[in-house]
């Protein structure tokens, strides 16, 4: 059987990050829908609880299965997205099975 897979994260932005930049995150993030195979869904926004621990921003991916994610890993697009956002950010992940 096959499984969906679960990708969340959450994003410190280190402390120079302009707006702009975390909308276009966001917006990149989200552009992501359709360029992946295997990507289900796509849902990113600013935390809102007053738990966040400084991560202020975060999002969920729904994939087909594992093997769909692990191919998002090294996908042309989604590593021209790190390219640029990794030196912008503290990166947590959690990911499973559903």
């Amino acid at each position: 059987m096959t499984r969906m897979y679960i990708h969340c994260f959450v994003f410190r932005w280190k402390p120079d990050v302009t707006a702009e930049q975390i909308e276009g995150a966001a917006s990149e993030i989200r552009n992501l829908q359709g360029q992946i195979p295997g990507l289900l869904a796509t849902y990113v926004g600013r935390n809102e609880s007053p738990r966040g621990q400084g991560y202020s921003f975060g999002g969920v991916m729904k994939f087909a299965d594992k093997s769909s994610f692990e191919a998002y890993g090294p996908h042309p697009v989604h590593q021209k997205l790190l390219a640029w956002l990794m030196p912008l950010i503290e990166p947590l992940e959690l990911d499973f099975e559903a």
